[in-house]
């Protein structure tokens, strides 16, 4: 029933081993450790012996018939010494050293323990503010999340799991732009997913096209006030960049908050689809609904009956893993028993669509999703009510959005949660969480680097029985991705086997929006756009998933990073290189012949000579040249040049070029015909303004303007 992926998954990271690192388990071993290390739970509530080994047998079978799986840290750490169940943890973060740095120490447990953390640096002061003790100034948030980023790369969480964080940050932080361009180098931070604490107000003034305040967190008082659809403008360009960051509407997810007497809720789990407390954890489990469509007189239906047992089921088995977990620190032990959240969600939605014969794109997926995550949320729901009068309510239940005349008693605070199941999915066979299919046949980079090839198994079932498959059929859908346009496929299969990017982004929201409706917590979803795609697209599905009642967006461009999870393209073999990736920018040829134009700029330094060529395509090359300089001044401006006429030749408009010279600063500004000379790329940034005036105006451009804001530099970059 195990795929061989799934089998070297389990083996690389899941089973038990030996000192010399060999595996001493088996799968079936796994989940039977697994089932009877949760199930000791039942003994605590009065069950006996057999009740208690009649449940852990259908914890087991659940479990090893790949109908539902929990998260990682449970398969891997129940009924071993480290004890740690949970897989999301949020810890806070005040204004002070001494909270800072024991947060650091909290970290590192909850790494070593295998979990993820969550964090806020909403309430530290911005940076070169004010620190009274010291007669010093802040050095700002940025700045102790690389502390952070420093301590999660010195552990391997249990020896089998690198650990995770997500950071984020208020709209109204005076730090925010640091913020938003922080993982502008994807070698920055890496250890870090970066999320943008977005509100209503700043949202409407995006519309409005209004500016808003930045709000000093240690004197609560406005410093600043920024163009909100600037603002806006430079999330989305960066996360058109890398991904990075993401958007959290922070003002709905506590609109949502359970338990509100106990706080606010400032921050998520590393992938965006747990909201927590400060030192509250989440475990979370996910149902295969893959494995829930029967065909009753040869039409495909979902089997309600079968799902709505196994969603009992696991609401019991993950209501139990709270009890039996070990947690790292005392506060987490007492926040996670007193209210008990549980995340149930789902995968293998993309396959349970394909053997409905739905296309992932089409209004009858969105209500297919709806119509489940409406079932699962009122069968855990009711599960948990049974729960409580059973067990009783959670602890904080007093005060609680539950606690009203003639209100259900509920055992778990929250019971739904839409996570990303990225090895999970591979473990029991299927598609990922909620996600449409990445491709047909694709290259799973998995752990260490490992590259697994894939072909979805209902495709290649499919292909066999219909008699279209072949070996070579199968590299070509590998090589390309998706099966659009394939003359080889039938037209109703090719309609259904729809990957992540033939569909419209729009779709992405939607079916979002749709699971959102039905779950307390959030849905971790990824927006998948091709390379092509612009920043406009971009913009228009963080607008939407705004309008449609979303709690976060997270998008991803193909092929905006060195590294990603899943690729599409050429199966390199042993030793070989990879091909260069799509859309990548090359530059032309240099032409034989340019014509242009030399200014001279008076730079702190000297007189800079700039030289500006185009040919019939347009800007082509720039030259910078100071008086008599040699050594390193001279190299440096010629790299400088060498790089601008690469940029120009690869199609890079000039104006985003000008935006990264202007407004860069040396210990030595000049002046020049009235203006003031930053540096000597800020002096080719302003003879690359005069050629564009001159040419757009025809009367030549002398007068050096005052070089942009850093918001509008950042902009458009």
């Amino acid at each position: 029933m195990l795929t061989k992926n799934a089998i070297t998954v389990l083996e690389k990271r899941y089973l038990r081993k030996d000192e010399q690192g060999k595996p001493i388990e088996t799968p079936e071993g796994m989940f039977h450790r697994v089932a009877s290390a949760v199930a000791q739970a039942e003994s605590f509530y009065g069950n006996t012996d057999s009740q208690v080994k009649e449940i852990e047998e259908e914890f087991y079978r659940m479990m090893s018939e790949l109908e539902f799986l929990p998260n990682s840290p449970t398969l891997m750490n129940a009924g071993r010494e480290l004890g740690q169940l949970a897989a999301c943890f949020v810890l806070p973060i005040e204004d002070t050293m001494e909270s800072i740095f024991e947060t650091v120490k909290h970290t590192a447990l909850i790494h070593k323990s295998g979990g993820g953390t969550g964090f806020s640096f909403s309430k530290l002061r911005p940076a070169m503010d004010v620190v009274q003790s010291t007669n010093g100034v802040s050095s700002g948030p940025i700045s102790f999340m690389e502390v952070f980023n420093a301590a999660t790369e010195a552990i391997k969480q249990g020896g089998t799991r690198r650990g995770a964080n997500m950071g984020c940050l208020r709209v109204d932080h005076p730090n925010i732009l640091d913020f938003i361009t922080c993982k502008k180098d994807n070698n920055k931070l890496t250890n870090f997913n970066i999320s943008v604490l977005v509100t209503e107000s700043f949202m409407e003034a995006v519309e409005k096209n209004e500016d808003y305040d930045l709000i000093n967190p240690r004197t609560k008082q406005v410093v600043k006030s920024l163009n909100a659809r600037k603002v806006f403008d430079l999330i989305v360009n960066m996360a058109w960049r890398n991904g990075e960051p993401g958007i959290i509407f922070i003002d709905r997810i506590n609109k949502d908050n359970p338990t509100p007497k106990l706080g606010m809720i400032e921050s998520t789990n590393p992938c965006g689809e747990q909201p927590l407390l400060p030192y509250e954890a989440c475990n979370l489990g996910s149902i295969n609904l893959s494995k829930f469509v029967v065909m009753p007189g040869g039409q495909p239906t979902i089997d309600y009956m079968k799902l709505g047992k196994v969603v009992r089921t696991a609401v019991r088995f993950l209501d139990d893993v709270i009890d039996v977990s070990k947690y790292p620190l005392e506060q987490i032990d007492k926040m996670v028993k007193g209210n008990r959240k549980i995340g149930l969600g789902v995968m293998g939605f993309a396959d349970m669509l394909i053997k409905l014969g739905i296309p992932y794109d089409s209004e009858q997926a969105i209500q297919v999703g709806s119509e489940v995550m409406r079932f699962i949320q009122s069968e855990a729901r009711q599960m948990s009510a049974e729960l409580a009068a059973e067990r009783g309510a959670f602890p904080n239940f007093e005060g609680s959005i539950y606690d009203v005349p003639d209100g259900i008693k509920m055992r778990n605070a929250t019971v739904t949660t839409i996570a990303p199941t990225g090895t999970l999915s591979i473990i029991a066979g299927c598609s990922s969480g909620i996600e449409p299919l990445f491709a047909v046949a694709y290259i799973r980079t998995v752990l260490d680097g490992t590259e697994l090839v894939e072909v979805n198994p209902i495709f290649e079932e499919i292909a066999r029985e219909r008699g279209f498959y072949s070996e070579s059929l199968m590299k070509e859908i590998a090589r390309r991705g998706t099966v659009r346009g394939m003359k080889e496929i039938p037209s109703d299969v090719e309609r259904i086997f729809v990957s992540a990017h033939d569909i419209a982004p729009v779709w992405h929201i939607k079916m979002q929006a749709a699971f959102q409706n039905y779950v307390d917590n959030a849905v971790s979803k990824t927006v998948n756009f091709p390379n092509s795609a612009t920043t406009s697209d971009v913009a228009e599905v963080f607008k939407l998933a705004y309008r449609l009642g979303c709690k976060g967006v997270t998008v991803y461009r193909d092929g905006s990073r060195e590294e990603q999870v899943l690729s599409v393209g050429t199966v390199k073999k042993e030793g070989a290189t990879s091909e260069t990736e799509p859309g990548v920018l090359q530059p032309r040829p240099r032409p034989v012949r340019t014509y242009g134009v030399t200014e001279k700029i008076k730079t702190g330094c000297g007189s800079l000579y700039v030289t500006i060529n185009e040919d019939e395509e347009g800007l082509c090359e720039v030259f910078a040249r100071m008086g008599k300089s040699g050594g390193c001044a001279s190299s440096q401006l010629d790299a400088v040049s060498r790089v601008i006429s690469a940029a120009l030749r690869a199609g890079v408009k000039p104006e985003s070029i000008i935006k990264q010279l202007r407004g860069n600063v040396c210990p030595s500004p000049g002046w020049d015909q009235g203006g003031r000379v930053l540096s000597c790329p800020d002096a080719i940034g302003i003879a690359l303004e005069h050629y564009l005036q001159s040419k757009e105006t025809g009367q030549p451009a002398e007068t050096v303007s005052k070089w942009s804001s850093t918001l509008d530099n950042l902009v458009g970059a």
